[in-house]
């Protein structure tokens, strides 16, 4: 049985990956009425008077609302909110699994801009944070951010957030083995949707300075016609040159080329072009930019994909768990740049000098180190800008 059927068959067994569990035995009277009345009146009239107490006294502390509208499901496109349920479960039982974070699938039937905010603004009493998922760009943009104005707990567009982090450890890792420095190195992200913009956005607070944004029309520039508003931001902090072209004009040279786009989107005459010790992060799934093998017949040194059959996974599941679970522990009101790139620096770091080699620069995801010095990093990061304030 291949994996697909396999999935199927599982998924169908199980009915669902996720199940409610209590925490307490109700096996007498007096157990129902410290669980439920008359006892829990008590936690009530507290978080009644102080609502931050509902940190300490519900579930709200550890649980996160995982919420999509089902616009950009995987690489399955718009295939709405029911098809997407078997993908936010499983992100639900991630957070579990390597973090320790309690999370719940929230899928909306609608894909209405306003309609999302709303809804998620109600919902969000009973969380402490929420994790958005495969909701389309440029519509993700504008829900997050106001969320996140609206809200005083953490908003995060993993899609965008999570996927920056995960590739910019792994970039940190490779310029170590390679010897290269950010702010020297020419880097080319090939995908200007959510994730590519949020990893554009990361490696420049990094400290890369020149970074290029393509898509599936070429190089992003002043010439480009039909940019949507944050592709045109971009354009005031990368490309540097105003260079036009194709893809392949913008890889001739580069050091570091960074692909959220399709199956097939580099060829081996790409990488040819690149500088020496090139760096290619093909993360398209389930069929990359280009093989690895592919690409390092055509000179690259580091490659690293979005699939578990190839080493250097470049895959979120090292870096959501722990941030949530450093926001969390935190009780940050939001995730902050300083935060992403501290998770960054945490995850490269769990790869020492003596690890470090061509095909091991992230992380294993059952690494048991990852979720704690993720949140470790996290954690510290906001409360250290809780003090300063």
């Amino acid at each position: 049985m291949d994996i697909a059927a396999e999935a199927l068959q599982k998924h169908t067994d199980w009915k669902g990956k996720i199940a409610f569990d209590p925490k307490m035995d109700i096996d007498t009277r007096h157990d129902l009425a410290v669980a439920y009345t008359p006892g829990v009146a008590e936690p009530c009239k507290v978080i009644a008077e102080n609502p931050e107490a509902a940190y300490d006294c519900t579930l709200k502390g550890n649980t996160v609302a995982v919420v999509t509208d089902g616009s950009a499901v995987l690489g399955l496109g718009n295939i709405g909110p029911a098809a997407a349920m078997p993908v936010m479960e499983g992100k639900a039982v991630l957070f579990k699994r390597f973090g320790g974070v309690d999370a719940f699938p929230i899928c909306l039937d609608t894909q209405d801009t306003e309609e999302i905010i709303e809804t998620v603004i109600r919902i969000a009493p009973g969380f402490g944070g929420i994790n958005l998922e495969d909701i389309a760009a440029p519509r993700c943009f504008e829900i997050e951010e106001r969320l996140n104005d609206a809200l005083d707990i953490p908003v995060f567009h993993d899609d965008q957030h999570g996927t920056a982090i995960v590739v910019l450890s792994g970039l940190i890792n490779a310029l170590r083995l390679t010897g290269k420095d950010a702010a020297d190195v020419r880097a080319v992200v090939n995908g200007a949707g959510s994730a590519g913009i949020a990893i554009a956005k990361l490696m420049l607070a990094y400290g890369f300075e020149n970074v290029t944004l393509c898509d599936r029309f070429g190089i992003v520039s002043s010439a480009y016609e039909g940019l949507n508003d944050a592709q045109r931001a971009m354009l005031a902090v990368t490309n540097m040159d105003d260079m036009q072209g194709t893809l392949a004009d913008a890889m001739a040279g580069a050091d570091i080329v960074v692909g959220v786009s399709a199956p097939g989107a580099i060829t081996g005459e790409m990488v040819a072009s690149m500088a020496d010790d090139a760096i290619v992060f093909a993360m398209a799934n389930p069929t990359p930019e280009i093989f690895p093998d592919e690409a390092k017949a055509a000179g690259a040194r580091v490659v690293g994909t979005g699939r578990s059959d190839f080493p250097n996974q470049v895959n979120n599941v090292v870096a959501f768990p722990g941030i949530f679970k450093g926001a969390l522990e935190a009780r940050a009101e939001r995730i902050t740049e300083p935060m992403k790139l501290a998770a960054a620096r945490a995850l490269a770091d769990l790869v020492s000098d003596e690890e470090l080699s061509e095909d091991f620069i992230m992380p294993n995801p059952f690494d048991p180190r990852v979720a704690d010095a993720v949140a470790a990093a996290v954690r510290a990061s906001a409360e250290g800008a809780r003090s300063e304030a």
